[in-house]
Order: C-alpha cells, then structure tokens, then sequence
C-alpha cells in the first residue's frame, strides 16, 4: 500500500532515458531544472530542487518557482568537476496554504479570530530554526494572533510579506515526495571549447622523403599556436605492423620503404604502450608534449583498439581474436573498406576480463606521459558497455580527460556513444553543405535532448574524408566550410596542412585523397601563408576572445530571403557577449540579402540604434531597423559580427 502521498512531480528535466545515463556540462554552467508538480484539490504546494557534488554530503537546496499550469523551474550552478547529483522534491506547504486562506477572508471582510489561533500553530515550529530578528518578530505575531485587542496588528501580519518570506525560508515539508537522482558530469571547459589540428608526425621532416620524428615536430608547435590552435592531434604514433601492411594509395602490396597504415598497430617493435623507432623515444614524446603545453597546447594521442598481424598480442593472448577453421584471423572490415593489415579484436573472448584490464592499462600509460586528450578510432564497432565501464574507469582518478568519438555512422550509434561516457563526437557536418541541411542538423544537435549529452565537434575534413564539395574547390569554399565550421560548433578540427593549402586530388568517384597520407609520407611547406591560414588564425582568435562562439547550444538561425545565404545569432550564459554570423554558400557569386535582427532575444525596441562591429574587418554599423541588408563577395563571404547595444 502507498503511504500518504499528494505530490506528483512528473516531466523532469533535464535527465536523459529516465535517469540512466547521467546529462553533460562545464565548470560555472547553470543547469535548468523544470518539472511538473502538482496535487489534488486546491492546496499551496511548494518544490524545491535538491542537489550536491559527489564529494559533498549534504544537499544543497533551491525553491522552484511556479511558472503556471503546474510546471516548475530552478537553476543551479556547476563549480566543480566530477558527478552532481539532482533531484526534485514537492510537498503541500499548510502554512502558505493557512496564509492564502486567510488573506482571502480578511479581503472578504470575514473575521478571522479562530483562523488567526490556527495561524499559532504554523509560527511555532518556525522558532527552533530562526535567527533572533524572525524569532522576535514571530513572537510578536504569536503575541497579536492570540490577543483580541491587538486583532487589526494581527490581520494586517496574516497578510504581511515578511512573513510569507519566513515561512518560504523554513518550510513544515508535509507529505512530501520526490523523484529519483539524476545525474550530471561536469568536464573542464576544454570538453565544450576547443580547437583542433592533424598532422601526422612522420611527414614532419624538413627533408623530402626521410622519415619525420618528434624533435621536427618541434619547430612546427609555434606556427600551430600562432594560427590559434590548443589541440594538436597526433594519429597513432606506434609501431607498425609489417605482415599484409598497406602500399602507397590503399594497394595491398608494399614495396620496400612504403611505411604502412599509421592504424596497423604493432610489431616485433612493441605495441599500443610503444613508440615507432623512427619517430624516436618516449623521452623524445613526453618533450614535446611538454613543449606543447608551453604553448598552449595539448596533444591529442589517438586510441585504436585493433592490431596488425604481427602485434605482440596475437602470439601473448591469441584468445583476444577470433580464429578461423583454417587457422587464420578474418581481416577488419566497414564495407566497402577493407582493411587487410588490421585483425579486430574478439570482444566476446573468454578472456575478456583481462582484454579489457589491458585496454585500460594503455590508457594509463599514456595518461602518465602527460596526454589528457584521446580521439577514439571506430568506437562504434566495440561494445557500448565497455566504453561505459573504461571512460568511467579512467575518470575516477583523472577527470580532466577528453573521449572523442570518432564514429561516422548511424545516428542512433553515435548517440548511444555520447550516452555512455563520451566527452566529444564527431558529425555529419562534413557532408552538411546546403542551408536546409546546416540548419536542421544544427536543430537537431541544440534542441532536443541531444544538447544535454552530445558535443559534436565540427571537421570540415579528415585524412579519411575528402568531401566531394571540397575536391577541387576554390578558396572561398575552404573559407566557408572553416567559419560555418568554427562558429557553428564550439568544437572543432581540421586535418591539415592538407586544409589549408588546399589539397585535394581525388580518387576518381571516391571521397578519398589520392596519393593519401595514410599511407605514405609527404612533404609539405609548413610554413607557407596564404589568405586561409591568415583567416583561421583570425577567426580562432575571434573565438578565444568571444564567449558566445566558445559554447554550441545557445544559437537562433535568422530569417534572410536567399537560400545562399545562412545567418545566425549566439551568445554566452548571462548574453553579456552576442554575435551575429552571416556567410555565403556561393563560393563563385556575390549573393545579396535582407537579414532579420532578433530584436526580441536582443532586449532592443524598433527604431533603437543597434552597432554591429565585424571582426574580421574592424568596420562598424549602424542598424536603426529590423530588416537590414548585406552584400557578401567570394573574396570574404562572410561577416563575424560583435552586436553592441
């Protein structure tokens, strides 16, 4: 049987499948709690939200305010890393309820005397928890409700704010009830803002075709900083396999010198804990990352969970791999790709206990060599539940690690990812190119409840992806990929210098480099400048010294009459930072437009000078109206602008 419950509390949000997997934020976010909460009859009730850090014991508490028809809402802030957890609690508050009552009797004329004796009994309980100034005014009313000869003090007390003040503060919580925990991880700011570049280390060489090491690397973390990147992507720097290793664009026969899939991992050099001897030592490693963060900059290590036909595991722990009749191992496979130089792991081996220990281990390794950050190689094509259980694993002792998920697959795939632990997640951004798609992709990431679980992170390109719209592609389309890309997401990467010294060549019908770095080395002029690496620059700055670019949800597209054209308005937590981002899709065609200013989201009446400052060029104007035209050439196509009121 059900004890004496009245208070049902029914749609809490945020919380993500009822409570299972806990919701996402960043040190100093607010969280908005909203939940209905109502009761039979006509009583006053009242609703808090309850909530407090893994490492408090007590919960803190917030009072909800009424919204109207029964719906509720209260924020609080996230100040730590790590678990909080949250909860929401209603009850019938009797003295607010005797407070309204009687408030509606003495409008009525009624007299109150016995109302007022009733009112006794709700002040008393007040006294044990009351500081000296309430306890000397609820004495007072105590006093007047209990004398007839003070009864107007005493009707115009029943009605006074203070005390409705007071009983607010110590609430008698009758018959309350409340849902079950939720849970929300808090990451550093890092997990919501950060901005990446991938090079591959062994083409860092001042010499063409010698083999580059982590002290070339060296003399390129200046012009990654200068150009306003803080993450500097490494694909995965161990030894490579040299059974059924991969020629120069995919072939499956290498000749003498080819270096192989950087992602065919091992050999009879070692494995995930070791160092390809051509890149040099983990000394030279643990140098650079240290080099790096001098900078400003923290390398990212990339976590692939496969091995090569000779890596030091299929002769440890053969029972890691599934074997055939014939006593061969079926190659990897994500069809049509084929990946003979990779054997995928067996993930329902009798052995799994120790597969995962060891998989776990890996991390720690590196995580003791200073790297914080790992991009994940096909996560997706690993049990749900190991992410779960290893992300969890890893954050117990070191919270301040970022997981992305690199997993261009179905949606529901890259979802459940991002529910089970991941921090960060790649998108399907690189194949959003039209305005309709941009903006229902970007409905879909920040309006429903994917904006409480899922970081994407936008790359324009990567060394497995070279998008149709990008091969052979002009400068104003590199532009526009990398603004819609860096203003659209908090989060973003490009592989380069590929990117910006637009290479491109194609495989023919493929979106696939030719000549790909996957599997060769190349030379590049590191240090060469053009107009898109003076653009990226700027625009990174812009990003690191505005907030509102520096979070994803927070975005309203707006109305302009020409599909070649996008704009959209975003700002930070308390909009104390607004811009407004306008940029053509037409990479050959100046395109001209009538752009609507979200006067109401701005706070700003009709007529009322509003200056809007871009911040690529410096100029600045001035808008008197709602409606306000702009001209945007393939020479710039786009304005960054800073919105001051």
């Amino acid at each position: 049987m059900q004890n004496q419950r009245r208070i049902v509390i029914d749609f809490v949000s945020p919380q993500i499948n009822n409570g299972e997997f806990f919701i996402k934020r960043v040190v100093g976010e607010i969280i908005n709690i909203n939940a209905h909460v109502l009761v039979d009859g006509h009583d006053v009730i009242a609703a808090s939200v309850l909530y407090k850090h893994e490492n408090e014991r007590t919960w803190k508490e917030m009072r909800m305010q009424h919204l109207g028809n029964d719906e509720w809402q209260a924020s609080f802030v996230v100040e730590k890393q790590g678990f909080y957890t949250y909860k929401v609690e209603g009850w019938v508050d009797y003295a607010l309820n005797w407070q309204h009552g009687i408030e509606r009797k003495i409008d009525d004329n009624q007299h109150v005397v016995s109302e007022l004796l009733e009112g006794i009994e709700y002040l008393k309980p007040l006294l044990k928890n009351a500081n000296k100034t309430e306890i000397d005014y609820l004495q007072n009313c105590i006093d007047a409700f209990g004398d007839e000869s003070r009864y107007d003090e005493a009707i115009f007390e029943a009605k006074n704010s203070k005390l409705k003040e007071i009983f607010t503060k110590y609430p008698e919580k009758h018959l309350s009830n409340s849902t079950q925990d939720f849970q929300v991880y808090v990451d550093r700011l890092k997990a919501r803002f950060s901005t990446w570049y991938e090079f591959f280390p062994r083409s860092s060489s001042e010499i063409e075709g010698q083999h580059g090491t982590f002290k070339d690397c060296h003399r390129l973390l200046p012009r990654i900083a200068e150009m306003g990147f803080d993450t500097l992507y490494f694909p995965p720097v161990h030894p490579i396999g040299e059974v059924n290793r991969k020629g120069k664009n995919n072939t499956t026969e290498a000749f003498e010198g080819d270096v192989g899939s950087a992602w065919g991992i091992g050999s009879k050099e070692g494995g995930h804990k070791d160092i390809h001897p051509q890149l040099g030592s983990e000394k030279d490693f643990k140098e650079l990352v240290e080099a790096a963060k001098e900078l400003g900059i923290e390398i990212a290590m990339d976590y692939a969970l496969q091995a090569a036909p000779d890596h030091p595991w299929v002769t440890e722990h053969p029972d890691w791999f599934k074997w055939r009749p014939d006593g061969t191992v079926q190659y990897a496979e994500n069809p049509p790709k084929k990946y003979q130089d990779i054997l995928p792991i067996y993930w329902e081996s009798k052995d799994y206990k120790n597969l995962w220990k060891e998989c776990l281990d890996i991390l720690m390794h590196w995580i003791d060599c200073g790297i914080k950050v790992f991009r994940v190689d096909n996560p997706h094509t690993k049990p749900y539940y190991f992410w779960n259980w290893i992300i969890s694993e890893v954050k117990k002792k070191h919270p301040d690690i970022i997981f992305l998920a690199e997993a261009f697959t179905k949606p529901k795939v890259m979802q459940q990812l991002a529910k089970q632990g991941y921090t960060q997640s790649y998108t399907y951004f690189t194949w959003r190119n039209s305005k309709h798609e941009l903006i229902e992709y970007m409905t879909e990431l920040t309006q429903t409840d994917q904006r409480e679980y899922m970081r994407p992170n936008f790359w324009p390109n990567t060394p497995d992806i070279n998008p149709y719209h990008l091969q052979g592609a002009n400068e104003a389309k590199y532009l526009e990929r990398y603004v819609l890309a860096a203003t659209l997401s908090s989060n973003i990467g490009i592989y380069g210098p590929v990117f910006e010294q637009m290479i491109s060549d194609a495989i023919p019908g493929k979106e696939e480099y030719y000549m790909s770095e996957k599997f060769q080395l190349c030379h590049y002029d590191w240090f060469k400048e053009n107009k898109i690496t003076t653009i990226i620059s700027r625009i990174n700055k812009i990003r690191h010294e505005h907030e509102a670019l520096q979070q994803t949800n927070n975005i309203k597209f707006c109305h302009i009459e020409n599909d070649n054209l996008i704009a959209f308005y975003k700002w930070n937590q308390d909009r104390s930072n607004e811009v407004l981002v306008i940029v053509s899709l037409d990479s050959y065609y100046p395109q001209q437009g009538t752009v609507q200013l979200p006067l109401h989201d701005l706070g700003i009446a009709h007529g009322h000078k509003v200056e809007v400052h871009d911040l690529i060029t410096g100029s600045s104007y001035n808008w008197y109206d709602e409606w306000n035209f702009v001209e945007l050439h393939p020479a710039l196509p786009f304005h960054i602008f800073k919105i001051n009121k």
